[in-house]
């Protein structure tokens, strides 16, 4: 799985915080789940929730907030297109420790694709770019052929 190391970097370059804390971040995968049809390609993909818990935050919460979107808008594009999944796909709490401290917890439904192909008998396991990231996802059907 790629989001939650993907993730960890952007949070890391666009939250001040973050950048001279980086141990505050921690990372969580809850209620995981695969789910394959195996049809027409033999792949599946990963379903979870990825659990982002910053301790004593004391950034800009607006900053956190909007960087975590500008992060979704290239790796979890379809689901904030459609009405329904949008509704569900970002979730937060807090735990106010004083006015100007907090420790956060941010919940992203999340879904990574991954292909299986088989040339020659040798299976090659590949994640498949997101749908919102068309420049990487039109490089990689160019280099390996559309299923």
């Amino acid at each position: 799985m790629n989001k939650p190391r993907s993730l960890r970097a952007a949070l890391g370059a666009g939250v001040p915080y973050l950048k001279a804390n980086p141990e505050a971040l921690h990372v969580y995968i809850d209620k995981g789940r695969v789910v394959s049809t195996g049809f027409p390609a033999q792949g599946w993909e990963y379903r979870y929730t990825l659990n982002l818990v910053i301790t004593d935050y004391s950034g800009d919460q607006n900053i956190l907030m909007a960087a975590i979107l500008n992060w979704l808008m290239v790796n979890q594009a379809d689901s904030l297109a459609n009405d329904e999944l949008r509704e569900r796909l970002f979730s937060f709490e807090a735990d106010i420790l004083r006015n100007d401290l907090a420790d956060i917890g941010i919940f992203l439904e999340l879904t990574e694709r991954v292909l299986v192909s088989v040339d020659g008998g040798v299976a090659t396991v590949t994640a498949i770019p997101e749908p919102g990231n068309l420049e990487e996802q039109d490089n990689y059907w160019l280099s390996h052929g559309k299923p």
